[in-house]
C-alpha cells in the first residue's frame, strides 16, 4: 500500500473507475447475449428492440471510454450482421 496520501487517492479512484468500466463492458456483453436469444427464437420485434438498444449501450460505453472506438465499430458491425441475418 501507498504511503502518500495522493497515491492511495489515485488508488481508490482507479478502482472505482476499473469497476464501472466493467460494468459497462458487462452490460454491452448481456445486450449481445440477449440479441443473439432474439435472433435464434426467430423473433423480429425483439430483435429491433435488442439490437437498439445493445447499439446504445456500446455508444455509450465508448463515449464513457470504457470501450475502444475501433473495438465499439466492431460489435456494432457484428451485432448489426447477426440482426440482418434473422
Amino acid at each position: 500500500m501507498a504511503n502518500i496520501a495522493s497515491q492511495k487517492k489515485r488508488i481508490l479512484r482507479t478502482a472505482r473507475e476499473h469497476a464501472e468500466n466493467r460494468r459497462l463492458v458487462g452490460a454491452v456483453k448481456t445486450h449481445f447475449r440477449r440479441l443473439e436469444r432474439a435472433v435464434s427464437e426467430n423473433d423480429s420485434s425483439a430483435v429491433t428492440e435488442e439490437h437498439r438498444a445493445l447499439v446504445s449501450r456500446i455508444d455509450k460505453a465508448t463515449q464513457k471510454g470504457a470501450l475502444h472506438t475501433r473495438n465499439a465499430a466492431r460489435k456494432k458491425a457484428r451485432a448489426a450482421k447477426l440482426a440482418a441475418g434473422s
